[in-house]
């Protein structure tokens, strides 16, 4: 019962307002068929163009993040090779240092012992001319010490006793 008055009310509604049912059916086919071939044609082609636009501007993002977190995998690595650099070059430095203060060392050491064999060389020097002047003193004493006797005692010396003189002069000077 209700489907019955539903149909009057739809027909005298249809009737009131005019509508002429074969050119409103044949209005529904058209409008029908051009909507699936706009669907099929046109929406269906232009949706899926966005739906790859969709896709791609997706991956763009996807890849940009993913370039980012490479950038900053990158950088944090440059950051720590900067680093190793640096303790390296610090080693090299502190290294360098060392080597130049065992170098240093050596050359003092060389200095000192050149030093030290200059002045034993001198020291060895001044002892043979010290000895050899005593030599020559002694000599020169003995020598006086004849000269002098000969002439206190007015007779020449035989060369025994000036031999004997001379000895006993220098045993004099020695103590």
């Amino acid at each position: 019962m209700n489907q019955i008055m539903f149909a009057g009310i739809a027909a005298d509604t249809a009737k009131a307002f005019g509508v002429d049912w074969p050119h409103f059916i044949a209005q529904v086919i058209s409008f029908s068929i051009l909507a699936f071939l706009l669907h099929r044609f046109a929406y269906k082609p232009i949706l899926q163009i966005l739906e790859e636009r969709r896709q791609r501007i997706a991956e763009g993002l996807a890849n940009a993040e993913k370039i980012k977190t490479e950038l900053a995998r990158t950088e944090a690595s440059r950051q720590e090779v900067i680093n190793q650099a640096n303790v390296q070059a610090q080693k090299l430095i502190e290294e360098a240092r060392q080597a130049a203060a065992r170098v240093q060392e050596v050359e003092t050491q060389k200095a000192i012992a050149a030093a030290k064999d200059i002045v034993e060389k001198a020291r060895q020097a001044t002892e043979a001319e010290h000895a050899r002047m005593l030599t020559e003193l002694r000599r020169e004493v003995g020598r006086l010490v004849v000269q002098t006797t000969g002439r206190v005692v007015g007779k020449t010396l035989t060369p025994d006793d000036q031999q004997r003189l001379a000895n006993e002069a220098a045993r004099e000077l020695a103590a």
